[in-house]
């Protein structure tokens, strides 16, 4: 009796123990996801309150998918984190060999990663993608040599949604987008609006400019 008390005491411990640790890193992830979602506070410079609408009108949708992104990936990283480190303790509180579990767990792990390499690539893409704010929605992209070029309507951890310039909705795994162009965070110009470059010699003139000046 004294022994399975003492294995309900550790088990509930365990279970406890991981609650709140579980409680208090989602307080500090939905903290982190709030200063994401208040983005940086360059809108209250007195210098740049005159285009505040403009740029929250922009940008909070940007910001609102990034922050959520973020959130749901450290979620689920603590969430699987905790649940295994209790699991493990209350096997070991239950008396079971958890040596040959964790080896069939590691060779199961092996096995899947084999399995699920793209799907893998395409979520790691995905958070660097996120993380590093290559583009976001209304970005206008480029990807490759030119394949695919619109808007950004979506991105998410496997897929970002595009809207090509003829309509078509272009759906992209992210771990195949090798190369991409954001023409809203550079100044892109069209080739057909782009002036003469700098240093330039202006075209001679052709006749019938030379017959007005010599009518003048």
């Amino acid at each position: 009796m004294t022994t399975f008390n003492s294995t309900l005491l550790q088990i509930a411990v365990a279970v406890g123990i991981g609650l709140i640790i579980w409680l208090v890193a989602s307080f500090l992830i939905r903290q982190v996801v709030k200063r994401v979602l208040a983005g940086t506070q360059l809108t209250k410079r007195r210098l740049f309150r005159w285009a505040a609408p403009a740029l929250r009108a922009i940008d909070t949708e940007r910001r609102a998918q990034r922050a959520k992104t973020i959130g749901s990936l450290l979620n689920s990283v603590v969430i699987v984190v905790i649940t295994t480190i209790v699991i493990i303790y209350v096997l070991k509180a239950l008396g079971v060999d958890i040596a040959p579990l964790l080896t069939s767990v590691g060779i199961l792990g092996v096995a899947i990663g084999f399995g699920a390499q793209q799907l893998i690539r395409d979520f790691l893409a995905g958070i660097f993608i996120t993380l590093e704010d290559q583009y976001g929605i209304g970005d206008v992209i480029s990807t490759g040599a030119g394949e695919v070029v619109g808007t950004v309507e979506s991105v998410g951890l496997r897929i970002t949604r595009v809207r090509g310039e003829d309509g078509a909705i272009w759906y992209l795994r992210n771990g195949e987008i090798l190369r991409v162009g954001n023409r809203s965070q550079g100044t892109y110009v069209p080739p057909g609006e782009s002036g003469p470059a700098v240093g330039d010699e202006p075209a001679p003139p052709g006749p019938d400019q030379q017959g007005q000046h010599a009518a003048e």
